[in-house]
């Protein structure tokens, strides 16, 4: 069957002439957006409950834009002045670029990773006297902590904001060609908004192990799947399976 209609569960991307534009250009085909789950702040008093005080350390390891934003705010709203002798490991360039919003990055002291977590490690081994601060979701992978005890570090989780299934009711009598899903957050929205949902003729795409899991355990028949040797980005997978189809 011929794809006209995709939805993703993730925000429009912001940038111009993004891998989806160029697919929708190519393909002559529609291409919705719209986010499963959405992030929302934990209050500073339910951070105080985690026994947490922001004057006992002095480093932050900053997983995501989101991790910035809730440091901010929490230290705002518990009238915290961040001192400048605060250290910031940021996972990606992104993260430490995005920053930038909250502090003069010239005169900060800023340890950037290339992309994963595993690669900012080797850069908290050389500060392993800090005492660092993971401010994060309540959904968090093992292998941070895991990655963290290893190495032996003083550090603390502090849950500063939490992932909350989107209310997705406007969409019931709609229908797409495909649903793309990034995490196994977007699965569960899927299945907590429609509990009846049956998939029938529409194709499911998944990005990372994860999904794949939690699509093949929800019964879910996957038909894209990202990343592979072949199509590093999901957009590349679609890319493939609609000229496959859509001959």
């Amino acid at each position: 069957m011929k794809v006209k209609t995709i939805l993703v569960s993730q925000p429009e991307p912001k940038v111009e002439n993004s891998p989806y534009s160029r697919l929708i250009e190519k393909e002559k085909i529609k291409v919705d957006f719209r986010p499963f789950i959405h992030v929302e702040g934990v209050e500073a008093k339910n951070v105080r409950q985690q026994k947490i005080d922001l004057n006992n350390f002095t480093a932050i390891i900053l997983t995501s834009r989101n991790s910035v934003d809730h440091f901010f705010r929490i230290a705002e709203e518990m009238r915290f002045k961040v001192p400048d002798t605060m250290k910031y490991f940021c996972q990606s360039e992104a993260v430490a670029y995005y920053l930038q919003k909250y502090v003069v990055y010239r005169k900060r002291k800023i340890y950037v990773g290339k992309r994963t977590f595993n690669e900012l490690i080797p850069l908290m081994k050389k500060y392993k006297d800090e005492k660092f601060l993971l401010p994060s979701s309540d959904q968090l992978k093992p292998a941070v902590p895991e990655a963290l005890n290893e190495l032996g570090v003083d550090w603390k989780r502090g849950i500063f904001y939490k992932t909350v299934i989107s209310d997705l009711s406007d969409l019931r009598n709609v229908y797409y060609d495909i649903l793309v899903f990034f995490s196994p957050s977007g699965i569960e929205s899927l299945l907590k908004n429609f509990p009846d949902f049956e998939q029938n003729n529409t194709r499911i795409a998944v990005f990372g192990n994860s999904t794949v899991k939690a699509a093949t355990d929800a019964g879910l028949r996957i038909d894209i799947q990202a990343p592979t040797p072949e199509t590093p980005s999901m957009t590349m997978a679609l890319q493939k399976y609609i000229t496959s189809v859509n001959k």
